[in-house]
C-alpha cells in the first residue's frame, strides 16, 4: 500500500509540472504576440490571471531650454510686427510686383529697427555711435526709395511714394516727443494714399486694403511710442553692456528671443576624378632624418642685368615682317595667320577703373522732416513748411532775428520791429514785415513776394528767380541790392493825395561793359518803346 500511495504522488507531481510548463509557455507567447489567446494542455489544468508586464518604454528626450524672457517693449515691437507689419506683406504679395517687393523691405526696416531698440535695452547709450547700429535700418530704406525713385512712370507710383514717404517715421529715435513725430509722419503718407483709395475705391478692394493697412502701421507705431517711449529712446545705463557687444550677442542669437536655427553642415570636400582613387599623401620622413632643405631664392641678378642695359634692352626684339603686319594684309584680321605669342600671367597689370563717387541725394529723394517753428535764444526758426492752411505769425523783438528755410508756398507774417530776417531756399513764400533794424536777405528763392509795411534799410536779393517787392510809404529808402537774379519788380506806391496807380519798376537786368581810358565802365542797358 505504501508503495503504491508513493506512485499516486509522484504521477501528480508530473502532472502539475506539465501543467505548470504549459503555463509558462503560454505566457512567453503572450508576450510575442498579445493577440494570440493562451493554449493549455490537459483538462485539468485550471489557468491562473497572469498579470501583464508593461512594455519597457524608452527615455524622454530632454526638454529644450527655456527661451529668456524678453523686455515688454520688446515684446510688444514684436506683436507689431507680426501684426500691422505682416498684414501689409500678405496684402503686398496679393498685388505683387513692385508693392510686394517694397512692403517685404518695410519688414526689414521694422526688424532692423527691433534689432536696434533690443541693443538699447541691453547696452549703454554709445558716444558717439558706432555705425553698425543702423547700417541694416538705412539699407531697407533706401531700397524703399530706390524703388520709388527708379520707377515713377510705374502706374502704382503713388504706392510706392506713400511707402516711401512713412518709413522717414522710423527715424524717431532722436525726437524728444516720438509719438507725435510719428503722427506728423502720417500725413506725408496721406497725401499719396487718399490718391490710391479715391482710384481704387470702385476697382480693386486689395489696394484699398494695402494704404489702409499702412496706415495702421504708423498708428499703431504712435501708440506704442506713446507707451514705451513717452520723451524719447531710452538707454539701459545702470547695468548696460557695450553697445556692439550687445549686437553681437543679438546677432548671435544669445539672448534674442527668437530660434535660431543650427548653422549649415560644411560642404563636402571635392575628391579628383583620378583612376584609382587619390594617392596617399608622402610618407614622414624616418626619425632623426635632417630637415629638407628650405627653397632657395629666385636669383634676381639676370632681372637687373636686363634692366641695366639701358636702350640696348630693345636690340633682341625680332623685327616683324611686312607680310604680318594686319594693316598692310587685311586678309591676316579675319583669319589666324598671324601667331600670337601667350602672354605669360602678370606681364601686363590691369587696374580697375576707380568707382564712381557717391553723389549725395537730391532733396526729392531724401525724407522730408516735420515742419518746425521755435525761438532758440535770440533766433526764431522756421522751417519746413509746405502749404500750411493759414497765416504763420511770429511776434518778434528788436532784439531777435528770423531764419526761414526750406518753406513752400507759406504765408508769414512778421509783427513788430524785429533785428534781421534771413531767408533761404524757399519757393512761392509770401512774407509781410513791419520794420527791421538791420537788413533781410533772400538767398536761393523763386516765385518770392515781399510786403514792407514800415522801414527796412536793405533789401539783398541773391540767386532770386521772379521777386516782388511792395514798398509802402514808409520804406522808400530802402536800399536793394542783387545778384544774379532775374525778373525782380519793385512796386512804388502812389503819390499822396494823387489817383495814380501803383507804379512797377523792373530791377534792370542787362549791363553793358565798355573800356575807358583803361578803366572797365559798366551801364545800364536800358529798353524804351
Amino acid at each position: 500500500m505504501a508503495s503504491g500511495s508513493h506512485m499516486h504522488n509522484l504521477t501528480t507531481l508530473i502532472k502539475r509540472l506539465e501543467a505548470a510548463t504549459s503555463r509558462l509557455e503560454d505566457m512567453a507567447m503572450s508576450l510575442d504576440d498579445p493577440h494570440t489567446p493562451p493554449k493549455h494542455i490537459g483538462a485539468a489544468a485550471t489557468p491562473e490571471p497572469v498579470a501583464s508586464i508593461p512594455p519597457k518604454q524608452a527615455p524622454a528626450p530632454p526638454a529644450p531650454p527655456a527661451a529668456p524672457s524678453l523686455p515688454p517693449q520688446i515684446e510688444d515691437f514684436d506683436a507689431l510686427i507680426n501684426g500691422d507689419v505682416r498684414s501689409l506683406v500678405e496684402l503686398g504679395d496679393k498685388i505683387g510686383g513692385l508693392v510686394a517687393e517694397q512692403s517685404k523691405a518695410v519688414l526689414q526696416a521694422f526688424e532692423a529697427e527691433r534689432t536696434y531698440l533690443y541693443v538699447s535695452t541691453k547696452a549703454r547709450k554709445p558716444t558717439p555711435q558706432p555705425p553698425e547700429l543702423m547700417t541694416e535700418l538705412h539699407t531697407a530704406s533706401d531700397t524703399i526709395n530706390n524703388i520709388r525713385e527708379s520707377n515713377r512712370a510705374s502706374p502704382l507710383f503713388n504706392h510706392l511714394s506713400a511707402v516711401a514717404e512713412g518709413i522717414v517715421a522710423l527715424g524717431w529715435f532722436f525726437e524728444p516727443k516720438p509719438s507725435e513725430f510719428v503722427s506728423e509722419m502720417i500725413g506725408g503718407i496721406e497725401y499719396y494714399g487718399n490718391k490710391v483709395l479715391k482710384e481704387y475705391k470702385e476697382k480693386d478692394r486689395t489696394h484699398v486694403q494695402y494704404i489702409q493697412a499702412y496706415y495702421q502701421i504708423y498708428k499703431s507705431l504712435a501708440a506704442y511710442l506713446k507707451k514705451h517711449y513717452p520723451k524719447g529712446l531710452t538707454w539701459n545705463e545702470e547695468s548696460g553692456i557695450d553697445a556692439q557687444e550687445a549686437l553681437r550677442q543679438i546677432k548671435g542669437g544669445a539672448g534674442s528671443g527668437r530660434g535660431v536655427p543650427p548653422p549649415p553642415p560644411p560642404p563636402p570636400v571635392p575628391t579628383l576624378n583620378v583612376p584609382g582613387g587619390v594617392p596617399p599623401p608622402p610618407p614622414p620622413p624616418p626619425p632623426g632624418a635632417p630637415p629638407a632643405p628650405a627653397a632657395a631664392p629666385a636669383d634676381m641678378s639676370a632681372v637687373f642685368a636686363q634692366l641695366n642695359q639701358g636702350d640696348a634692352i630693345t636690340s633682341s626684339l625680332r623685327k616683324v615682317d611686312k607680310s604680318e603686319m594686319t594693316h598692310k594684309n587685311p586678309n591676316l584680321r579675319t583669319g589666324s595667320t598671324v601667331s600670337e605669342r601667350p602672354i605669360s600671367q602678370g606681364s601686363i597689370s590691369r587696374s580697375k577703373s576707380p568707382a564712381p563717387s557717391k553723389k549725395p541725394k537730391p532733396d526729392s529723394m531724401r525724407g522730408r522732416k516735420p515742419p518746425r517753428q521755435e525761438l532758440e535764444g535770440n533766433k526764431w526758426l522756421l522751417e519746413n513748411f509746405d502749404n500750411p492752411d493759414g497765416i504763420i505769425e511770429i511776434g518778434a523783438q528788436q532784439n531777435q532775428s528770423i531764419l526761414i528755410s526750406r518753406c513752400n508756398k507759406t504765408v508769414v507774417k512778421v509783427s513788430n520791429k524785429a533785428n534781421a530776417i534771413s531767408i533761404d531756399n524757399c519757393t512761392g513764400l509770401s512774407i509781410i514785415v513791419d520794420s527791421l533794424v538791420s537788413s533781410l536777405d533772400v538767398i536761393k528763392s523763386s516765385k518770392f513776394a515781399l510786403q514792407i509795411d514800415g522801414v527796412v534799410p536793405t533789401l539783398l536779393l541773391d540767386q532770386v528767380d521772379g521777386a516782388t517787392v511792395y514798398l509802402g510809404s514808409q520804406s522808400l529808402g530802402t536800399e536793394v541790392f542783387s545778384s544774379k537774379s532775374t525778373a525782380v519788380n519793385i512796386m512804388l506806391p502812389p503819390k499822396e493825395g494823387t489817383d495814380e496807380d501803383t507804379k512797377e519798376c523792373p530791377i534792370p537786368e542787362q549791363i553793358k561793359t565798355y573800356i575807358k581810358d583803361g578803366v572797365l565802365v559798366s551801364e545800364i542797358v536800358e529798353h524804351a518803346g
